[in-house]
């Protein structure tokens, strides 16, 4: 008989994806449920999209691209082409222009959802992640944009992020954009010329906490070769004119006044820049009567965030608390979310300016920063598990399951092959089950179980003698009509 040579697929997660098991996935749905538990006492309300956008809908967005079909995955479908969406705002403008005269105005919506990104992968950085996103549309007041702030901090604090482990940073784009008029990058008449530079010494700044000043001003002249050798085109500005850009980066003060007033400085003559500053001084005053103090949010010029579609106010949430990472080594975790004002986004859409602002929350990155700032916690446990002594009384044991289900107790009956018991008790221990029911022929007959606790078992294993170990106290006879009450005892005793 011939042998079947055809090639075997590999049993691989894609380069830039991973796969999420049990603690994992409902950690993040607890997390979920936390967040939007915030977002809805500040009166958003959940909207899900499809995770297909037309190319044209998701526009010219991206970080680091020149083409709206590069950095996303995207095919051609009947002329059209379509891609799975980088984030949920660009969806949310689609949306709200589509709906708008169903709509309340302004709209208050939040979405959690998976986004795809077809970028270059590296340590940490995935193409598939969950984002958890909350937005305003249709309201013009930097109100709009202090509340976000507001919200956010609330939000982490809620998840567990202790109140001086982060910090909201907000900038304004309106005077970045100030600055780079008078940097000489920006013409007010023809407001598309030196796009593409602009674009370029967004994401450099974006980049300094990565990159330090060295880097950046690379990146603003001609162009930055990492440490592989890839060569990054920089936005040709001269040293004059990078001077500039990084004084706006270093512009921060000891306080929110002064810092204020140095950026009044950098932007001189210029009404898009001076009506920046006056926002930021909004929104410091409108937070500050909250209690939203600068040991929660603070003014800080070297945000910007990468994105091009943001008008105004930009703001990114920091966590300032310290981690090892494999090696040892002390790093702070940085950046897991960010924001801004984007009033120009459903304009594609309508051809009318609607205001909108929002947030999106790096939900994965704060499962991992909580993870590694509580350290290694310990497992949940899993079901108790009903084992199979006699393949006939399986309707017994899918009863004893039920029961305990029905107490509100996680119990599943071993499904495998239960010839060998000992295989059912390994099963028992992979499922990191915290008990094991057993009931054979003899049990049955005189109305009783055995109820063995794993978890003491386990913990016997480790130091007991041979003698202790046979006495078997982890495992104890009960009858089968206390089935619910003996559980129940051995897990708060487990608690």
């Amino acid at each position: 008989m011939a042998k079947d040579k055809r090639r075997r697929p590999k049993a691989e997660t894609p380069r830039g994806f991973r796969d999420y098991f049990g603690a994992e996935v409902t950690g993040r749905a607890a997390m979920l449920a936390q967040i939007a538990e915030i977002y809805r006492a500040y009166g958003f309300e959940a909207l899900e999209t499809s995770a297909v956008e037309t190319v044209e809908a998701l526009g010219k967005f991206l970080p680091d691209v020149d083409r709206p079909n590069e950095g996303v995955f995207a095919w051609e479908e009947e002329g059209d082409w379509l891609a799975l969406r980088y984030d949920l705002t660009a969806p949310l403008a689609r949306v709200y222009a589509q709906y708008r005269n169903e709509l309340p105005s302004p709209y208050r919506r939040y979405q959690m959802g998976t986004v795809w990104r077809n970028e270059k992968p590296g340590p940490g950085r995935f193409r598939q992640f969950y984002q958890c996103d909350a937005d305003t549309v249709g309201a013009p007041s930097v109100a709009a944009d202090a509340e976000i702030c507001a919200m956010a901090a609330d939000v982490l604090e809620a998840i567990g992020i202790a109140r001086g482990d982060y910090l909201l940073r907000v900038n304004n784009r309106k005077v970045l954009n100030g600055v780079m008029e008078v940097a000489g990058v920006l013409d007010p008449e023809d407001p598309e010329r030196f796009a593409a530079e602009r674009g370029i010494v967004l994401r450099a700044i974006d980049k300094l906490d990565r990159l330090g000043e060295a880097g950046v001003r690379a990146l603003l002249g001609e162009g930055r070769q990492d440490e592989s050798g890839d060569f990054t085109k920089g936005a040709g500005l001269s040293p004059e004119q990078a001077e500039v850009v990084l004084a706006f980066t270093e512009a921060r003060r000891d306080d929110a006044a002064a810092t204020l007033a140095r950026l009044g400085e950098l932007v001189g003559p210029s009404a898009t820049g001076r009506a920046g500053v006056e926002e930021l001084e909004t929104i410091g005053t409108l937070l500050d009567a909250q209690g939203y103090g600068p040991d929660r949010v603070l003014i800080d010029p070297s945000v910007v965030r990468g994105l091009g579609y943001y008008t105004g106010p930009v703001y990114e949430a920091e966590l300032t608390f310290e981690i090892t990472d494999e090696k040892g080594r002390p790093r702070s975790f940085g950046s897991v979310a960010g924001g801004g004002r984007y009033d120009d986004l459903v304009k594609r859409f309508t051809g009318q300016e609607v205001p909108a602002t929002g947030i999106s929350l790096g939900v994965d990155r704060l499962l991992a920063a909580l993870a590694a700032k509580r350290g290694a916690a310990e497992a949940a446990p899993g079901p108790v598990v009903v084992t199979v002594m006699d393949r006939d009384r399986m309707a017994d044991y899918l009863a004893m399951a039920s029961e305990l289900r029905n107490a509100g107790i996680r119990a599943e009956v071993y499904l495998g092959n239960p010839k060998n018991f000992g295989n059912q008790l390994k099963y028992a221990d992979k499922r990191a089950s915290p008990v094991a029911v057993i009931q054979g022929e003899d049990e049955a007959t005189r109305g009783v179980l055995q109820l063995k606790d794993l978890i003491l078992g386990a913990k016997i294993a480790e130091s007991a003698s041979l003698e202790e170990w046979k006495d078997q106290p982890a495992q104890r006879e009960v009858a089968r009509g206390d089935l619910v009450a003996e559980v129940r005892a051995v897990l708060a005793a487990r608690r």
